[in-house]
């Protein structure tokens, strides 16, 4: 057996940063400033401790952009460097001064807010530039160094000209990279990555107008692109309503309605997270509105791809998550699997389900009115999350198309005695659309019975999992068959047509009516009911509106024709009257125009066939 230790290849590192490491080359800025943020960070702590006899003063950050002398620099007022640290953190590759500064001061650095663990974010600074100057001076009283490289293993160290304490990164922008020496593109990034950061970051000066007398006076101030003292890093004990607003405008500037409330999140065990999540008003159209979560990392911004950290339903919230915890990978750019990960998952969960509650407890009527911009979000954690579900149950609503507001367990406990079928089933009916299915509407509340107004795109695949959650308990849409069908009793009606003249009415409606478009199935229904009715059935419509609404159902099923049933009353007085027509056309007149009609109340008549619908109805009014 044999051992040795693997060679890397020093010149081999610089193209692998450049084309590999960093998926996106404009994150160079971000890493720059994170570093020129721990080092500043790094002397607050050792001046707060007393081992810099310095003054930590108000330091900043700062962004130079020389389009002459086609540069880039980053320049703090932190703790700096000597030669010696130079060469041990810049020249040696991957060995990190945050994580080597973190291990030294373990005990009192638990809130510093240090960013870096890798030790490779300078070395981003070569995807851009063609060469890259270090000028730095440590806290301590040491002279200036001045590190020069061109992106090759060789670099130069001398004695360098700095009076003042902290470091300045100098970058010689490459002719491929020119766009980074336009001002709006720096402002852009700058604004992207580092708004939030923890130190103030100035980028050039802007004008201001103050009062001085009575005349406004302008002046010209230092441009800071950053706040940093977001609302997330404060308790919540310190923020007012209009604080919250207030950020929410800030994240979301071209966002001009106000969130319908929010949720603050602050823990340290056993992780660290802090961040406002906030309720917009959610639309039907879900996909629209995922993707406005933004992770943050020490107030660094990471992305605003949160999936796997922040549940799938809660993904269609606003708002901001920041955790130190949270495991990336060596370019800050993803998540990586971790346990923590999970955990944070979990909290987050438990933490708007207990807010969500709690709004519901506190003042319920409020709630009501909030529930039709929030239902998809509860809707959708309680078909996607069974803890969520479990906790759900308490503050989730059902409407009725009386706009009087349920949970499920108050509902049920409303519609126990008369919405029981014969086989001791619960059925719960529900409307998708007031206006469409309004007759259907109407026949049910006749019989004294209920309807929900269940309209969100996913509820088909929530009232599935309702049935097999609940026993005994099933959900029909109102216009899926007559409602004497939907709820069936033990008494049904007599027909007034023998067995012969239901089957002569059967011979004339299939005459002229297509077998292909509808199953057509003779009911003894109330005389006064509807003579005919036009349904899909309840399992049909329930797995290609699955479909159609992503995923679930079954396969093929969002693809398979439009098949309706027409249910024709044998007790109504317009069916004795097809039996009674002794020609064909009036037997054919009268079919056609009761089968239109029914087509007409359920929108499905359009084009040439309503056309020839409305010069038939002209013409049989005028006949009187």
């Amino acid at each position: 057996m044999s051992k040795g230790k693997i060679n890397v290849a020093v010149e081999n590192i610089f193209p692998l940063i450049k084309k590999f490491l960093y998926s996106d080359h404009e994150v160079f800025l971000r890493e720059l400033i994170s570093n020129a943020t721990d080092a500043t960070l790094k002397l607050r702590h050792l001046t707060s401790i007393g081992e810099a006899k310095v003054e930590y003063g108000s330091p900043k950050i700062e962004v130079k952009l020389d389009k002459k002398k086609k540069t880039l620099s980053v320049i703090d007022q932190g703790i700096g460097m000597t030669a010696d640290e130079v060469k041990k953190y810049i020249n040696e590759v991957a060995f990190s001064g945050a994580e080597e500064f973190l291990k030294k001061y373990e005990d009192a650095t638990k809130d510093t807010g240090i960013i870096g663990h890798f030790g490779l974010g300078f070395y981003s600074s070569f995807m851009v530039s063609k060469k890259v100057e270090i000028i730095t001076k440590s806290f301590r009283d040491e002279p200036a160094t001045h590190w020069v490289c061109d992106g090759s293993p060789e670099f130069e160290l001398k004695v360098g000209e700095k009076a003042d304490r902290g470091t300045e990164i100098v970058m010689h922008i490459a002719d491929d990279s020119k766009e980074f020496l336009e001002e709006h593109t720096i402002q852009t990034l700058l604004t992207k990555y580092n708004r939030f950061m923890p130190i103030p970051i100035k980028f050039g000066v802007k004008k201001e107008k103050v009062k001085e007398g009575k005349d406004n006076k302008e002046i010209e101030v230092d441009n800071i692109i950053n706040n940093p003292d977001p609302a997330w890093t404060k308790q919540p004990s310190e923020l007012k309503e209009e604080d919250y607003k207030a950020f929410y405008r800030e994240l979301y500037p071209m966002q001009f309605e106000e969130p319908l409330f929010q949720i603050h999140l602050n823990v340290d065990h056993p992780f660290h997270l802090t961040g406002v999540l906030y309720f917009p008003k959610i639309t039907n159209d879900i996909n629209l509105q995922k993707n406005r979560i933004q992770l943050y990392q020490n107030q660094v911004f990471v992305t605003d791809n949160v999936e796997g950290i922040v549940p799938e339903f809660l993904t269609l919230l606003r708002g901001v998550i920041d955790s130190p915890d949270i495991p990336l990978n060596v370019s800050r750019s993803a998540l990586q699997a971790d346990g923590n990960v999970k955990k944070i998952s979990n909290y987050i969960t438990r933490k708007v389900a207990d807010k969500l509650n709690s709004l519901f407890k506190t003042d319920r009527k409020a709630f009501e009115k909030k529930w039709n911009d929030i239902k998809i979000v509860v809707e959708y954690g309680m078909l996607s999350d069974d803890k969520f579900f479990e906790k759900a149950e308490n503050f989730a609503l059902f409407p009725t198309v009386g706009e009087q507001f349920f949970t499920l367990d108050e509902f049920l406990e409303k519609i126990k005695n008369n919405q029981v079928d014969k086989d001791e089933k619960t059925v719960i009916l529900y409307a998708s659309d007031k206006e469409k299915q309004h007759s259907f509407i109407e026949d049910s509340k006749e019989k004294g019975y209920e309807v929900l107004l269940l309209d969100s795109p996913i509820v088909p695949h929530l009232i599935q999992k309702l049935e097999t959650a609940k026993e005994k308990l099933s959900f029909a849409r109102v216009d899926a068959d007559d409602v004497d069908n939907l709820i069936k009793k033990d008494k049904e009606n007599t027909s007034k047509l023998s067995e012969e003249e239901s089957k002569k009415l059967q011979e004339i409606l299939e005459e002229y009516i297509s077998k292909e478009r509808y199953n057509i199935q003779l009911e003894a229904l109330e005389s006064s009911s509807i003579p005919f009715k036009i349904t899909q059935p309840e399992f049909m419509r329930r797995m290609k509106d699955m479909q159609a609404s992503g995923g679930g159902g079954m396969f093929g099923m969002g693809n398979m024709p439009e098949i309706h049933t027409l249910i024709v009353n044998k007790n109504s007085d317009l069916v004795g009257k097809i039996l009674e027509s002794k020609t064909a056309p009036k037997r054919k007149k009268l079919v056609t125009q009761s089968l239109d009609l029914a087509r007409l109340s359920q929108g499905l008549l359009s084009g040439e066939e309503l056309t020839e619908f409305i010069k038939r109805s002209y013409q049989i009014i005028q006949k009187g």
